[in-house]
């Protein structure tokens, strides 16, 4: 059975990898020649703000049948989307030109002001077709650059012009019929599937495979749009120049809004309709930057191993073969780790706090790894909006029951068996780092509210948190805490002495290489972090979670590693409070992290403008880091608690 689940998996990696299919994905929908296409819009944003806004909080035209909010899933409200119906509409394969949309009411003078601020803000509509982002393009130097969506308008000259005219052209494949069963889909495409038995297979349709717009800023003459209707073609025939602009926005002024449509065939298939927004600029250097710094890893951490393996077992087997004469004689000089087998498991300060940051490491940690295996597989694809934060979601208050257990479990095993306190730990546990995360949001949220941008977490869906947190991940936690207590507590293979023992002064502060070990695990993320940062921070679409992956278990193992040798150091010192600093070696390379998240905002993000912009980036980066803290400083202490474990159960010292 297992090997069957094997080929199963290998063969749809295969289908993945070779036709580029995604394993849930959005089964595509047929649309029929002269069938209405309806555009939908997104919220407008800016990576001069961070802040999204609804696209009709600006005097755009709105459909006749009234805005209409499209389903949203908990992953796009907490990321901002607000997807709602646009006036925008097209026949299937019919090109149209010169099409009226609406004569916006005279902007007033509070109209006026939000809409050159918002051009100022360098605010971009995204409009989405058949799930598409609208795409564009423009030429620079030579070079063909990728935008999703349009710039609301431009400033030339201290003077502000709008983009009223839009040029659409739809890419389009014949649709291709495979005998797919009705089945659920993802996005736009699940309101009709092709079945075996359904009756208009001969109707020729096609699938919408490319979505691209042309703004254009064009002067329209109020005076003969008067008595026209939405849809109706405008009077006079319409020239779109994107180099040149012609329509000033003015106040008291109406904006006409028009565009035209040109169905394209295309070769592009379905399933690779998504290549043109996954094609980054410059995925050579990436490739090349990844793999570079794996293998520059691989290497250091290989040597670390190496070295560290030889001095540990030589130790043993040096006193593992001396006579119990001779072992008597040197257990009267011992020197090193040996002389502190009478205090290594001595309790460490603040024994529930640790408890508890290792049990949400454990949840943290266990959620980044099915979050990031499930995106690499295809199931969380960028044509899934929303499905990576609720995929996130969900597998972390499921995972609230391994943290209730290795919280519950370790506490037993720092009190020697005793199951006094355990619920105490385990409600900690389900409530520590996730009440780090309300607090955060929380005043994240009142800056988003206070400025009337979507991407402010409505009153409703924090209920919604809320209730998923206490009716799903609390008690998931306390069933885990519940089992942790039932399982036997790890046996310590040594008696620690009532007095504990004084530790010899050092050169240098322990702390001090603690805070330094961070580099090394840093050196493992840096440059996929620049990929990642650069997906949240500049709309750019984050897709190879594949290398991703391979970086978080290099990241686990060179944690482990650095955090061991760092142990090992301290305790051929004679310094047996290791505890903290095994969670604190590896933990501190969100320090490194936050530090290049303040050197990204600097260099990378200069254009961010304004106080709320600047507090919501590091306020955001804060809570990154934390989580990073949780996951690594987690295997650094596990991966230590074992070695001093091993270590003091391989040799027996009286």
């Amino acid at each position: 059975m297992g090997n069957f689940g094997i080929w199963v998996l290998t063969i749809c990696l295969i289908f993945q990898s070779g036709f580029g299919f995604y394993l849930p994905g959005s089964y595509p929908l047929k649309h029929v020649v002269g069938n209405y296409l309806s555009v939908k819009v997104n919220s407008l944003t800016s990576i001069d703000t961070e802040m999204p806004f609804s696209y009709y909080s600006l005097p755009f035209c709105k459909p006749v049948e009234g805005v209409k909010d499209s389903a949203e899933n908990l992953g796009e409200l907490l990321m901002g989307d607000r997807i709602e119906n646009s006036p925008y509409r097209f026949k299937m394969h019919t090109n149209e030109t010169e099409i009226f949309l609406c004569q916006a009411n005279k902007l007033s003078s509070d109209d006026f002001k939000l809409l050159t601020k918002r051009i100022d803000e360098m605010y971009q509509v995204n409009l989405i077709l058949d799930n598409l982002p609208a795409i564009r393009y423009t030429r620079k130097e030579g070079f063909m650059l990728r935008w999703t969506g349009y710039p609301i308008g431009v400033k030339i000259k201290d003077v502000y012009y709008v983009f009223n005219h839009l040029k659409f052209k739809v890419l389009v494949h014949k649709y291709e019929e495979t005998n797919v069963a009705r089945v659920m889909g993802t996005g736009d495409a699940v309101e009709g599937f092709p079945s075996v038995n359904n009756k208009g297979l001969d109707v020729p349709g096609y699938m919408v495979v490319g979505f691209e717009v042309v703004p254009c800023s064009v002067m329209h003459n109020g005076d003969l749009v008067k008595n026209l209707k939405m849809y109706e073609k405008y009077p006079s025939p319409i020239k779109c120049e994107p180099t040149t602009v012609s329509m000033p926005i003015k106040e008291g002024e109406p904006i006409v809004f028009t565009y035209e449509v040109t169905f394209e065939e295309s070769d592009i298939k379905w399933p690779s309709r998504w290549d043109a927004y996954l094609k980054m600029e410059g995925a050579k250097v990436h490739w090349f930057s990844i793999l570079n710094s794996l293998m520059v890893i691989t290497f250091l951490a290989g040597i670390v191993l190496v070295i560290f393996l030889r001095t540990v077992r030589r130790d043993l087997t040096r006193y593992e073969e001396l006579d119990k004469e001779a072992q008597a004689m040197v257990n009267e000089e011992l020197s090193g780790w040996k002389l502190v087998v009478g205090d290594v498991f001595r309790a460490p300060s603040n024994p529930a706090l640790l408890c508890i940051m290792v049990g949400d490491g454990v949840q943290i940690l266990g959620m980044a790894i099915v979050t990031i295996l499930f995106a690499a597989l295809g199931f969380m694809s960028p044509a899934s909006r929303g499905t990576l934060i609720t995929g996130m979601l969900f597998s972390y208050m499921i995972l609230g029951i391994a943290a209730g257990y290795v919280a519950v479990r370790l506490w037993r095993t720092i009190g020697f068996g005793d199951h006094k306190g355990w619920v105490s730990v385990a409600w900690k546990a389900a409530c520590f780092f996730p009440g780090i995360a309300f607090f955060i949001l929380t005043i994240l949220n009142f800056l988003l509210w206070g400025s009337h941008s979507t991407g402010a977490i409505p009153f409703s869906l924090f209920v919604i948190l809320l209730l998923l947190w206490f009716c799903i991940s609390v008690p998931l936690t306390l069933v885990g805490g519940y089992f942790g207590a039932k399982a036997p507590h790890i046996e310590y293979p040594v008696r620690t002495n009532q007095i504990p023992r004084e530790i010899p002064a050092q050169r240098y502060p322990s702390w001090l290489l603690v805070l330094g070990a961070g580099t090394l695990p840093f050196g493992t993320l840096f440059i996929e972090l620049f990929f990642i940062m650069s997906s949240i921070w500049m709309g750019r679409v984050y897709y190879v979670f594949g290398f991703l992956f391979i970086v978080l278990v290099l990241l686990v193992v060179v944690c482990a590693e650095v955090s061991l040798v760092l142990t090992y150091m301290h305790l051929c010192v004679e310094d047996w409070k290791w505890w903290w600093k095994s969670f604190f070696a590896s933990g501190s390379v969100a320090i490194y992290i936050f530090l290049y998240s303040i050197n990204y905002l600097i260099f990378d993000l200069k254009s961010l403008s304004g106080p709320v912009s600047a507090t919501l980036y590091l306020g955001y980066s804060l809570f990154m880091v934390l989580t990073i803290m949780f996951a690594t400083g987690t295997v650094g202490f596990l991966s230590s608690f074992w070695f001093v474990h091993y270590l003091f159960s391989s040799v027996k010292l009286d």
